[in-house]
């Protein structure tokens, strides 16, 4: 077995800490700037979308299929991580030889093609990591520990996020950074440290080698799981309809924002609306982990809920780049609330024994806002409005936040009617 004893050591959290900003600070280096690379290649702005939807569908089968029921059934967690971050490593060298080669041969769309098709399969492997991770985060903590500890590591994870991103500025070079493998190189390092630190994490603690007691459950707790397993499934359906609703106008965004009918905002003012929305993130990723503990997860949840109604339909009346980023900040706040607290919410009810393959099923939900969401709703319904009903461009993404506002407002009210009620009920 290689679950982990609680309560666990604070080096432990500090190790789990560690991993994380590595994770994201990976993250911020590679795909920042690596859909800018790939429409140079390929001169395709729908193909580069790509990327995100075949890396969400690679991930879920991978989470669904295969590590989750491995997670469970052998109780793996670390070694599943550790497992995932060297698979990952050595793929990354692979594909980079592979699409090098095709760039040597003057083959630049191929080149760019090799990179999705290598990346996505790559996501099916480093999958269960993802998997390893959120089993082992609910196996560490406690549901009176839970959202404050998932607050703060969220917090280092967009720490990670906007150092990864700075250095990304300097490290891409207009495409040299890909081209000449540094940001490979880089990121590689980085797996392989993420891989050793969970190996070391896995080698400071205990692991739990007394077989599971098999204990005979009365009709109460049975009753109570299938409640919970009720719960957890609306949870999900109002998951899937508030994530699609809030990410699928993540591209149209940002071309809204350079619109010359709008703000028409420069690169830097465009970087600063964005980093107000991580800062967003950073800071209440400790408080809404924090008021979860405390005041209940479905309350913070609804709050965040609240903002992610109500920030897309203020777009179109924000008068200048400051209030943009007011507004865009708010929006993060709701993001980083729906993140945390849901993973806490549903770390809460998952049982214990189905960690691997619940989660995975959680993993796959959120992944949704990779890209399948702008690709399916966001970017079409902009579409339809400017091609077919020749609206302005500026009208036609300000309908397209309106219609943001509505899915997230319809997920909200399933998430009312059939997650908090029941929940209040099984309390």
């Amino acid at each position: 077995m290689d679950t982990l004893q609680q309560p666990t050591q604070k080096g432990i959290f500090l190790n789990l800490g560690l991993f994380r900003f590595l994770s994201f600070v990976r993250r911020g280096v590679f795909y920042t700037f690596m859909i800018n690379y790939l429409f140079d290649l390929m001169q395709t702005v729908t193909l580069t979308t790509l990327l995100g939807t075949f890396n969400m569908m690679t991930s879920a089968l991978g989470q669904n299929l295969l590590w989750g029921r491995i997670s469970d059934r052998y109780k793996l967690r670390t070694k599943l991580i550790i497992a995932g971050e060297s698979i990952a490593a050595t793929t990354y060298f692979v594909v980079f030889l592979i699409h090098k080669s095709f760039l040597d041969m003057q083959a630049n769309f191929t080149a760019g093609l090799s990179l999705i098709l290598g990346l996505s399969f790559l996501e099916f492997f480093w999958s269960m990591s993802d998997v390893g991770w959120a089993a082992l985060l609910t196996d560490v903590t406690t549901s009176r520990t839970r959202g404050g500890i998932v607050g703060a590591l969220n917090f280092i994870a967009s720490l990670g996020r906007m150092i990864g991103i700075i250095f990304a500025g300097f490290l891409y070079n207009n495409g040299e950074g890909f081209r000449q493998g540094t940001i490979f190189y880089i990121v590689i390092a980085m797996l392989f440290a993420s891989a050793t630190i969970m190996w070391i994490t896995s080698r400071s603690t205990k692991k739990s080698r007394i077989k599971p007691e098999e204990t005979v459950r009365n009709a109460v707790e049975k009753t109570l799981e299938s409640h919970n397993e009720k719960i957890y499934k609306w949870f999900l359906v109002s998951l899937i309809v508030t994530v699609i609703g809030a990410a699928c106008i993540s591209q149209v965004f940002l071309i809204f924002l350079r619109l010359p009918e709008g703000l028409h905002v420069s690169d830097p003012e465009q970087s600063f609306i964005l980093t107000a929305w991580t800062l967003g993130g950073m800071l209440t990723s400790l408080l809404s982990g924090w008021l979860a503990d405390r005041i209940g997860r479905a309350k913070v949840l609804f709050i965040g809920l609240s903002l992610a109604i109500l920030t897309p339909s203020l777009y179109g009346l924000a008068a200048n780049v400051l209030i943009m980023a007011v507004i865009y900040g708010l929006n993060g706040v709701a993001f980083w609330t729906m993140q945390t607290v849901g993973f806490a919410f549903a770390g809460d009810i998952i049982p214990e024994d189905r960690r691997g393959r619940l989660f995975s099923r959680y993993n796959t939900v959120m992944a949704l806002g990779w890209g399948p969401a702008g690709l399916l709703i966001g970017g079409p319904l902009a579409d339809v409005q400017t091609r077919s009903f020749g609206l302005p461009p500026h009208t036609a993404y300000i309908n397209t936040f309106y219609a943001s506002s509505i899915l997230v407002a319809f997920g909200t009210i399933l998430f009312a009617v059939k997650v908090a009620r029941l929940k209040t009920k099984t309390a």
